[in-house]
């Protein structure tokens, strides 16, 4: 079996001190691996969105931290201040997503508590080992608490099947395995549950048309491509049983910050009386943050982004693809857009949070039991 069927990064095998990634910005056209040979090609990674998704942010920061320590002077004062400081510019690489800055933070709490720069740089490695590996085993316990969701649904349904709609990508691509919102509809795919998701196509980048639809055709699993704004005429007609979406941080109030349309599609949910979860790993949980749209940073990217569109060239309408990918321009020249990347979901609009620990309503309360279980 290919070793990038399941894993998003890996360190390659002949080499360990490079770090490996699918470049999601030419998929899925193209599927080419990147490879992280420093602390830089770590952060460049991020900022670019070579990869993205809050938990593999988080991963790759950990093992930009890695690559920092690795590539750090020898000195023991000099080590330690070129890792502090490329383990800053790591954090900053995105600003909206909380694990990055867990992941680098993590890492460097456990270089601290090592003597020795031999054994500082074996400690970044196995911690940033660590991090993927439980991200992997952390998603596929989300799905485990959200597929007696589906399950519930699929009872009521009497055979039809289950129609859950998903926005932006937080499949196994936004993480190392499995993904968060997906990973239940990977379990109930397993267990013969028939369903049927509605993709969102996720502009300005795409990533449900590009990646969502990429994974479920590899998967197997039904699926559709819509327009964003269709969402609401689909939950009118009763053609939504029920909303998964991941998250980029979330706060101890249970608010949700996640790609730039969710909060869209939390409204029509809500109007029309269809289940909207948000699917996340407790490291997405930012304790420090209460009020989401006063106190989280919104990222804002390029208009580029807006304003050009990307694709493969086809000689003609219904002909095979030349493979050139190209880029084209969409609007007039001159046009101004602006491009926020990320919007608040009000915990009031979240039917609930599944996480790796169970699933908990979106608020302080909820919160706090959920993080109180052993």
């Amino acid at each position: 079996m290919d070793r990038w069927s399941s894993y998003s990064i890996q360190r390659q095998p002949g080499d360990p001190s490079i770090v490996q990634v699918i470049d999601q910005r030419l998929l899925p056209f193209q599927r080419a691996i990147h490879d992280l040979r420093s602390s830089h090609d770590a952060a460049v990674a991020i900022q670019e969105m070579i990869v993205r998704g809050a938990p593999l942010i988080g991963v790759t920061g950990a093992y930009g931290v890695a690559l920092a320590a690795q590539e750090a002077p020898r000195t023991e004062h000099h080590f330690a201040d070129y890792v502090a400081r490329r383990a800053a510019a790591i954090g900053r690489a995105r600003p909206t997503a909380v694990n990055l800055e867990w992941g680098v933070n993590r890492v460097m709490e456990q270089i601290a508590q090592v003597q020795g720069i031999k054994e500082k740089i074996a400690t970044a490695w196995a911690t940033a080992d660590q991090m993927a590996m439980e991200d992997a085993a952390t998603c596929h316990a989300i799905g485990h608490h959200g597929l007696p969701l589906i399950t519930a649904i699929a009872n009521a349904n009497n055979g039809r099947p289950v129609n859950i709609l998903t926005h932006c990508n937080a499949g196994r691509l936004a993480c190392v395995a499995w993904g968060t919102a997906t990973a239940p509809i990977y379990l109930a795919h397993q267990a013969g549950i028939p369903l049927h998701v509605w993709v969102d196509e996720t502009r300005p980048r795409n990533q449900g048309a590009r990646l969502t639809a990429w994974e479920l055709g590899t998967a197997g699993i039904p699926h559709t491509l819509i327009v964003d704004n269709a969402g609401g005429h689909l939950m009118q007609h009763g053609m939504v049983d029920m909303v998964i979406v991941g998250s980029d941080r979330t706060t101890r109030d249970g608010d949700v910050c996640n790609k730039i349309g969710t909060y869209l599609k939390a409204l029509a949910a809500r109007d029309n009386g269809v289940p909207f979860y948000v699917a996340l790993p407790t490291s997405t949980l930012d304790l420090a943050v209460a009020d989401g749209l006063r106190e989280i940073p919104i990222e804002e990217r390029s208009a580029s982004e807006v304003l050009m569109m990307e694709g493969v060239v086809k000689e003609a309408v219904e002909e095979a693809a030349t493979g050139k990918i190209a880029r084209v321009q969409i609007t007039p020249d001159g046009t101004p857009a602006a491009n926020y990347g990320f919007d608040i979901t009000p915990a009031r609009l979240v039917t609930g949070l599944i996480t790796e620990r169970g699933i908990c309503q979106a608020s302080r309360a909820g919160i706090e039991a959920l993080l109180s279980k052993p």
